[in-house]
């Protein structure tokens, strides 16, 4: 396990407090069960604090599974949203509203997306809309959230969760032996040291190999770029990867809440660089709402897609139809799964 940094260091005393913390929350869960939906539920989380492309993940689930005939819909917490109340997400509404995630979902799927506090209420107006029959749902970012009973977990984990420490020393929100709730793990296929470490750690199950791109509107020249995303290093490298010379990087935090002044300055740093364009992620033009319209024509707004393709796919999703179909009673899914 690799050393946390210097600053992170300071923290590794207040670690046990969090693994306290952890064993009373595994506590309340075993004194309050899961509530069950009736259609299966698909999880999909990590153990990091943000970053995996569980949202990418999510969205090529999502396509995949409805084009194999499913009745799909996404469930979501809508982090930041100002509401707790469940609400089915208007693709035409704002991230405030919303969230950025489950709008962004909504947008890229066009399957119902649901927003709740307490996931099992969105479920429960997901199915009180259907009228009636069954369906999947897609549990966005549910790994940790266990009071919905859920029917394949599947976790998505990388090289550097794997050498992480637990917070605040680190970013895992839960200890690696947490891996063992899983179903299935997405892992990047080019991280094949990592697979390999999993089978000596002791896991079995089966391992989904996940390939990122990035789809960009044509752009030539040295680019600005900006995100509020939780490992931005990750949307810069990949910006390079893709050709782009970044002239500037600007990070902001999480989910962050753009506001004019803040983008006016940021036009304006990008222009002292003299670069061809300003380059974002999918989910930060999201929360840019009408505000994209400051962007100048000399500096026009470019956007980055990143797209998750699991390698054999076609496997993959066979294997998790077989397991909703398990979860499932036969009159309750369709004839063609």
């Amino acid at each position: 396990m690799s050393q946390p940094s210097s600053t992170r260091r300071m923290l590794l005393p207040l670690v046990p407090l969090y693994r306290l913390a952890l064993a009373f929350r595994e506590l309340r869960l075993l004194l309050e069960p899961a509530r069950r939906l009736r259609s299966p539920v698909v999880s999909i989380g990590n153990l990091s604090t943000g970053g995996a492309g569980k949202t990418p993940l999510t969205i090529a689930l999502a396509q995949a599974l409805s084009a194999r005939g499913l009745r799909v819909d996404v469930l979501s917490r809508g982090y930041g949203r100002q509401s707790k109340l469940a609400a089915r997400v208007l693709p035409d509404g704002s991230a405030k509203v919303f969230g950025d995630e489950p709008l962004l979902i909504a947008r890229e799927t066009g399957v119902p997306v649901y927003v709740a506090l307490r996931r099992y209420d969105a479920g429960a107006l997901a199915e009180a809309l259907a009228g009636g029959g069954q369906g999947v749902h897609l549990l966005d970012d549910g790994f940790q959230h266990r009071q919905l009973a859920r029917d394949v977990d599947i976790l998505l984990l990388n090289q550097r969760d794997w050498q992480d420490w637990l917070l605040p020393a680190g970013n895992l929100r839960e200890p690696l032996e947490a891996i063992r709730r899983a179903d299935v793990l997405a892992i990047p296929a080019n991280e094949p040291e990592l697979e390999a470490a999993l089978h000596v750690w002791g896991w079995n199950g089966p391992v989904w190999l996940l390939h990122r791109t990035m789809e960009l509107t044509a752009v030539s020249g040295p680019v600005a770029a900006f995100c509020g995303i939780a490992r931005p290093e990750q949307f810069f490298a990949g910006l390079e990867d893709a050709g782009l010379e970044v002239a500037l990087r600007i990070a902001f935090p999480d989910h962050f809440t753009y506001t004019r002044r803040v983008l006016e300055e940021l036009i304006a740093n990008a222009r002292e660089k003299d670069v061809t364009a300003i380059v974002t992620t999918e989910k930060d033009l999201v929360r840019l709402g009408n505000l994209v319209s400051i962007f100048p024509k000399s500096t026009p707004l470019a956007t980055a897609r990143l797209r998750i393709k699991i390698e054999n796919q076609a496997e993959a999703i066979n294997w998790l139809v077989n397991q909703v179909r398990q979860s499932s009673t036969p009159e309750e899914l369709p004839s063609r799964l």
